[in-house]
């Protein structure tokens, strides 16, 4: 506030208001006890596992049964008379070879007419090859090489049975080997083997008679 004479006068500053007391704070409740937790159910005790069933004894198998034994091929008392003509000489040998270690009798017949497959001159020339090997010491310690035609296909025979066996050797006892058609087998019935027989003309064969008289025999 400004006064007459310029000077300025302040006004007295009124009484600060006492300030009211602070009211005092309310005690706190008191917290309420916690409930007790209630007591954990006991966990149930888990079920002993079943054992396990003893898995039954596997059944024994039952015992293969035998294989019937194979039937014995019926034993003529007469024998196989075989007509060579026109045979070739390995595939009648095999048949019968297969003949005799079943037990049956052969006699091949007309044996200088069995055929020998190739050139006449290679026949020859490998069989009188074949003829040079003997004994250094002597010729009659052998080997021993036949030159008829009977002779030679019985050789060849010998040589598809096991002839150092027992039943080699009786096989080998069962078979005859002729020079032409003796008379007392005129009567018989002849055999021949489709698959042994030439398919070709003679002229690309050779015949163990021609071979024979060329390696010695009369």
């Amino acid at each position: 506030m400004v006064s007459q004479q310029g000077k300025s006068v302040s006004k007295p500053v009124g009484k600060a208001k006492p300030v009211g007391k602070a009211k005092p704070v309310g005690k706190a409740k008191p917290v309420g006890k916690a409930k007790p937790v209630g007591k954990a159910k006991p966990v149930e005790k888990a079920k002993p596992v079943e054992k396990a069933k003893p898995v039954g004894k596997a059944k024994p198998v039952g015992k293969a049964k035998p294989v019937g034994k194979a039937k014995p091929v019926e034993k003529s008392s007469a024998p196989i008379v075989v007509d060579g003509t026109n045979h070739v000489a390995g595939r009648l040998s095999s048949n019968v070879a297969k003949l005799l270690l079943e037990g049956n009798r052969v006699t091949i017949i007309n044996s200088e007419r069995i055929m020998i497959s190739g050139q006449k001159s290679n026949v020859v020339g490998e069989y009188k090859q074949f003829l040079k090997i003997s004994s250094i010491l002597n010729p009659k310690h052998g080997p021993f090489h036949p030159r008829r035609p009977d002779t030679i296909i019985s050789r060849m025979i010998r040589g598809m049975l096991p002839r150092k066996k027992p039943s080699g050797v009786e096989a080998l006892k069962r078979l005859r080997a002729y020079v032409g058609a003796p008379k007392e087998l005129k009567a018989f019935k002849k055999v021949q083997f489709e698959k042994a027989i030439i398919r070709k003309s003679s002229a690309y064969y050779v015949s163990m008679g021609e071979l024979g008289k060329n390696v010695g025999w009369n």
